[in-house]
Parts: C-alpha cells; sequence; structure tokens
C-alpha cells in the first residue's frame, strides 16, 4: 500500500489524528499503535491514535514513507504520505 492519508482537526492539532481507513494495512496501523472505530451513524471505519501528526510523521518517515503534499481543507489538516515501492512485472 505505497499512499497513506493522515488527518488532524485544526483546533485538535494535538490529537487525535486519522491515520487510516478500514482498508488500511493492519501491520502499519498495529505499528502506529492505531485503534479502528466506527462512529456513530457513519457506515465505514477509521484507525485512530492519540498522538499529534508530527509524531505520526515521524513514526512513518522511518519505515519509509514521504510527504507528498499537504493541505487544510476547512478545519482540517491532511497529509499525503507515499512509499516507494519495487515494481516488477
Amino acid at each position: 500500500m505505497p499512499y497513506i492519508l493522515i488527518s488532524t482537526q485544526i483546533r485538535l492539532e494535538t490529537g487525535p489524528t486519522m491515520v487510516g481507513d478500514e482498508y488500511s494495512d493492519p501491520s502499519i496501523m498495529n505499528y502506529l499503535g492505531a485503534r479502528k472505530t466506527t462512529m456513530l451513524g457513519n457506515n465505514f471505519s477509521e484507525y485512530h491514535v492519540d498522538e499529534p501528526p508530527r509524531l505520526v510523521l515521524d513514526k512513518l518517515d522511518k519505515i519509509g514513507y514521504r510527504v507528498v503534499s499537504m493541505t487544510g481543507v476547512g478545519q482540517t489538516l491532511v497529509w499525503c504520505l507515499h512509499k516507494e515501492t519495487s515494481n516488477t512485472l
């Protein structure tokens, strides 16, 4: 899984951080210490950690992920990370 999106609310920049969706790699979610949650009324799950985004970005950097873009969407900060993979056909 070469791409990961993480996000947080601006007013919650010290955490929690959303680190994945229900299709995210379980081994990466385990490494981050993420818990899978489903908010009342949603028909999908998300992974969250209590740490601030900076610590999550540091952890992902250690396993080879690099930030490719960052933006603010309303009151949400979003980072897109990518990890190079070796593709052989």
